[in-house]
């Protein structure tokens, strides 16, 4: 089992900047694929950005140049860094974990947290 808890949620002016959080915890030796999705009241959860073997990185199209993730594995924490936000990207922010157990892959979620663009 992985453990995944985000935080660094909240609300921001359009403009503004918010860095999310994802701590994980548990068996994490073969998580090889993390990543960051989110879903907006009424739409279906879309991948916002995500690091596959630990140096493959993938962004939404809407998010390029604006979002950063990174990655700490000593820490075993995950980052995004989102600037210049946008009122389209409010939404509730999920993390998400890959395992990989011989052929078995398993997908793990963070509880989620809210980013409000608003003024």
């Amino acid at each position: 089992q992985v453990q995944l808890v985000e935080s660094g949620g909240g609300l921001v002016q359009p403009g503004g900047s918010l860095r999310l959080s994802c701590a994980a915890s548990g068996n994490t030796f073969s998580v090889h694929r993390m990543g960051w999705y989110r879903q907006a009241p009424g739409k279906q959860r879309e991948l916002v950005a995500r690091i596959s073997g630990g140096t493959m990185i993938e962004y939404a199209d809407s998010v390029k140049g604006r979002f950063i993730i990174s990655r700490d594995i000593a820490k075993n924490t995950m980052y995004l860094q989102m600037n210049s936000l946008k009122p389209e990207d409010t939404a509730v922010y999920y993390c998400n974990a890959r395992r990989a157990w011989g052929t078995v892959e398993t997908d793990y979620w963070g509880q989620g947290t809210q980013v409000t663009v608003s003024s």
